[in-house]
């Protein structure tokens, strides 16, 4: 596995910000890292990437243990934060030159990462002359300099406008094919369009941990239906196959059924023997932000 973490635990003086943690990633995979504020996304990163120890657990990346053999843990992964940290002031060969002398690496691995980031029309720019979404690109070259197994990043995409969000997507599925890459994000649509597996952590523990392709073939259905009055929960909530239903505003439910029947006339009688008026009814298919809502709600 390129990244296993086991049962990692940490608190910051009597809060628990992770506990008892357990994943692994295999390499090639593509994995979305999600959770609301506060759950411990970043805690978790700050660990696999040797900048913080967990109170317990075992955590390594590309076969290294991140404690006894942090150093060699380092050397093998790229990468950043959610604040690229750039100097604004250097032009963008100069800043990627000064990285590679860090690792020592030939001159010329800096055009082939130039190259593959797509940053040559560009890279005899100042940095901060650029874009925020060609900044992000030269983030991703600083990571990728030193040829890493593994890239761990924290909000890429965060503030790129919709024709930026679609360069990095492809940039990130590209390098995704031959390595491995574990990154955080708030925009579920990304998740879906760019990774292969999920995980998602609420409140410091792992609460789903599935891949994009188990999720789409869930038998699961969301069905979404308004009616012309207010409906008790718990009456809903005794339909055959119900897992959770949520009131999402005024008269209108989400119910979310565990069968692949189709469910409508089920709920369409519902409010026929009850005497209401359905006003909507429609069904989809559970999608990674049902799954979100489920389980950090």
């Amino acid at each position: 596995m390129s990244i296993h973490a086991e049962n990692i635990t940490k608190s910051f003086g009597n809060q628990k910000a992770l506990n008892n943690i357990s994943f692994s990633i295999k390499k090639g995979e593509i994995t979305g890292f999600l959770g609301p504020n506060g759950a411990g996304k970043t805690t978790m990163m700050r660990i696999l990437t040797t900048y913080s120890n967990a109170d317990s657990g075992l955590a390594k990346v590309n076969g290294y243990d991140v404690v006894t053999e942090s150093k060699k843990a380092r050397s093998s992964i790229g990468y950043l934060p959610e604040h690229n940290p750039l100097y604004l002031e250097m032009y963008v060969r100069e800043y990627l030159s000064f990285h590679a002398s860090l690792y020592q690496i030939p001159a010329n691995r800096i055009d082939q990462v130039i190259d593959e980031t797509g940053l040559a029309v560009e890279a005899h720019k100042k940095i901060g002359q650029l874009s925020k979404g060609y900044r992000q690109r030269i983030g991703l070259a600083a990571a990728l300099l030193h040829d890493p197994e593994v890239l761990i990043l924290d909000e890429p995409t965060t503030g790129l406008d919709p024709n930026q969000l679609i360069e990095i997507r492809k940039l990130i599925r590209t390098i995704g094919k031959e390595k491995t890459v574990l990154l955080s994000t708030h925009i579920l649509k990304e998740v879906e369009a760019m990774c292969d597996r999920v995980l998602i952590i609420n409140k410091g523990e792992l609460v789903a941990n599935s891949t994009l392709a188990d999720l789409r073939a869930n038998d699961d259905q969301i069905i979404e239906v308004e009616f012309d009055y207010r409906v008790e929960e718990v009456l809903l909530n005794r339909l055959p196959h119900v897992k959770t239903v949520r009131n999402i505003a005024g008269f209108v439910y989400e119910i979310n059924f565990a069968t692949g029947q189709d469910m409508r006339p089920v709920v369409f009688d519902f409010a026929h023997d009850n005497q209401l008026k359905t006003l909507q009814l429609s069904r989809k298919n559970k999608n990674l932000e049902t799954l979100f809502l489920e389980v950090t709600s």
